[in-house]
């Protein structure tokens, strides 16, 4: 830890150098760049306006009573929502695309996990968030590697008032909610703090589940979780054109794994169930962000960041999770960070162009070990530089070209023979991959726009998919390829009578290489495998009706087919074909309202070789009355109609269950 801090410190040292270089620059500037890409907390592509469809505000997380970011982001076409069941971890995916493909970002600052990069969005409370941003196929050549079926960008909150605060506290089935966030601006500096607990004894069961082997049904057992996060940031804004942050979050988890209750029986935890706990799941993250306008036409922006990430999983003998004693059982500790920086240079010197140029380095390391074994040790080092442009011949059409080179090199990877108690190294995996990608943006009117986009791009395996032996289910593949998808979408969008705005999207994406688990490679065991050539395809369509001023209507669908071109027998897992969420609010007065939505999802599958789950339907219903000038008070049920209903197969989610929040805040 005391290398790595000097590091960080030496990083540190380099930022500073890189700031104060660029304020000498900045003061000999003429005026502001006035374009929404510099903003410091988001990367976005120029002409790629955020709407309903790709991003979520802080509001609107509020009205649907979403409280994690993985149940935020079910509300927009294109997103699934799942859940890993043998780990109890909330994830998504983009138009089919799961969380590895879709790396996660604070700020623009990468925050997956470096071991398996994946990330359990239930343990990102969306309490101290002003916005979700979601890229879909086509994002941004300056986020950096393995961004192959696009981007989520967490937006921090930012103070705009000497003081403000916001916060709720409630009770929800089986446990309660609490937040405060406190914000303020003064002259030249601004500071945000935030605190968040949302806690869970248990879910409940719906009356209609018939009880298993290893669950009878009521409060599903083993299924709480604790999510405490503390957040704070200090910015300081010398100049209009000059702003620096520094930001720290702390978020400190744990968990129960509810047992498996399915009948598949070929599935091994069928005859093996996992008495699993995580005492803590905890993530700390240090990030500095900068960024200065040297004249009207070029900008440098920085970000440098440290991420620890450590958690426990104890694997008990039993359902009584007291005893670790069995040859199953085991305690297993994680102990990972990982740091890096990105540099960010745009300019507008070439007539017409917007020509961006940013480079990325970040350093991975993973440590190991189950209680009585040594320590092993695995280390990525990845490096990106991108290049991005927007080209606009005249001013209705935009013409983003892309391109970006990226490099992954395996500096370690060590592994354990619990036969003869020796550590062994894995052969090393280094990959390099060029991406590429072409837009155009054509506004007939600031409200009727068609986009069409092309990109080619890669993921590298990550340190799990090549040397994990998934506690003893699986075999390692050191020799994995990086996956390569090719994406195409075409967007439409359109606002009519100043009420009615549409969506729809056209996309299709071909992955080859694409590495996928097989299951049963071996009896009982599965394998991450370059299985070939797959496909995705789909459409999106969303309406947004403000039927009058009081009311409005919405409603998204999803269709997405997924299919293995080089073997139609290995079914794609955890995305139905058709999705559907629609909602309907009435806003009679200003800070009261009352919302009902619906969710449609179809069937699943669970499994490779086609376990799967039913389709079901989903009634919500949330209401908030204003009661005093600060404050309101929030109610609501979710699953109304006590639905029985899986997101994975063997892992029921909750039945019927209510909520009831007092909710303040100072604008």
């Amino acid at each position: 830890m005391g290398i790595m801090k000097k590091r960080l410190l030496k990083w540190m040292g380099v930022f500073g150098l890189i700031a104060s270089v660029s304020t000498a620059l900045a003061q000999s500037g003429s005026e502001f760049l006035s374009d929404s890409l510099v903003d410091l907390q988001e990367i976005t592509i120029y002409g790629q306006a955020k709407d309903s469809t790709n991003a979520i505000g802080s509001k609107r997380m509020e009205v649907f009573n979403r409280t994690d970011v993985s149940h935020a982001l079910n509300i927009l076409p294109g997103v699934t929502l799942s859940n890993f069941g043998a780990r109890n971890e909330s994830t998504l995916f983009i138009r089919g695309f799961d969380s590895r493909q879709v790396p996660v970002f604070i700020d623009g600052v990468p925050v997956y996990i470096s071991y398996d990069g994946y990330v359990d969005l239930a343990r990102f409370t969306t309490f101290d968030l002003a916005e979700i941003n979601v890229s879909k196929g086509f994002a941004s050549m300056l986020y950096g590697p393995n961004t192959i079926g696009g981007a989520i960008n967490l937006i921090s909150r930012k103070p705009s008032k000497k003081f403000e605060f916001s916060g709720a506290t409630g009770y929800l089935t089986g446990g309660y909610r609490t937040n405060l966030n406190v914000g303020s601006k003064l002259g030249k500096f601004y500071f945000q703090a935030g605190f968040s607990q949302l806690n869970k004894n248990y879910y409940n069961l719906s009356h209609d589940f018939d009880s298993t082997a290893h669950e009878n049904g009521g409060r599903r057992d083993n299924s709480y979780s604790k999510d405490t996060k503390y957040s704070f940031r200090i910015g300081f804004t010398p100049t209009k054109k000059q702003e620096y942050v520094f930001n720290y979050v702390n978020q400190q988890g744990e968990k129960g794994t509810p047992v498996y209750s399915g009948t598949d029986t070929k599935n091994s935890l069928y005859a093996k169930p996992r008495y699993w706990q995580w005492p803590y799941w905890n993530k700390e993250s240090f990030y500095v962000l900068s960024n200065t306008t040297i004249d009207s036409n070029n900008y440098i922006k920085m970000r440098v960041y440290y991420d620890i990430f450590k958690n426990e999983l104890n694997s008990y003998n039993d359902d009584s999770y007291s005893k670790i004693t069995k040859p199953y059982a085991f305690q297993s500790i994680y102990n990972d960070d990982s740091y890096g920086a990105s540099f960010e240079y745009g300019t507008k010197n070439i007539k017409k162009n917007t020509l961006k140029f940013a480079t990325h380095y970040k350093h991975d390391r993973h440590r190991e070990y189950n209680v009585g074994e040594p320590q092993r040790t695995m280390e990525d080092n990845t490096i990106s530089v991108g290049l991005e442009d927007v080209y606009k011949p005249f001013i209705r059409l935009q013409i983003i070209p892309g391109v970006s080179y990226n490099i992954r090199n395996s500096a370690g990877a060590e592994g354990y023979n619990s036969t003869t108690k020796e550590i062994f190294n894995y052969a090393s995996n280094n990959n390099n991959a060029w991406n590429v990608q072409l837009g155009t943006v054509y506004s007939f009117t600031s409200t009727r726009i068609l986009r069409a986009t092309a990109s080619s791009k890669t993921r590298f395996a990550t340190m799990k998919d090549r040397y994990s032996y998934k506690l003893g289910t699986a075999i390692p593949n050191p020799d994995l390829n990086a996956e390569r998808s090719m994406n195409l979408d075409l967007t439409y969008s359109d606002v009519f009578f100043y009420k009615l705005k549409i969506d729809g999207s056209v996309f299709y994406s071909k992955l080859t290489n694409t590495i996928q688990t097989v299951n049963n490679v071996e009896p009982g065991k599965s394998q991450m495998q370059n299985t070939g050539i797959a496909e995705f395809s789909g459409v999106e369509a969303s309406a947004e009706y403000a039927i009058h001023r009081t009311l409005q209507y919405g409603c998204n669908y999803t269709f997405i087919e997924r299919k293995n071109s080089s073997n139609s027998e290995l079914k794609f897992t955890d995305v139905p074909n058709h999705k559907v969420f629609s909602y309907l609010q009435y806003s009679p007065m200003k800070g009261s309202y009352l919302v009902g939505s619906v969710e449609y999802n179809s069937k699943r599958y669970s499994t490779s070789y086609g376990t799967s789950t039913a389709g079901f339907m989903l009634l919500n219903a949330k209401g908030s009355v204003k009661v005093l000038k600060y404050f309101a008070v929030e109610g609501g049920v979710n699953n109304i109609l006590d639905k029985n209903y899986s997101l994975s197969e063997g892992y029921p989610e909750q039945g019927r269950n209510y909520f009831v929040t007092l909710a303040y805040r100072s604008f």
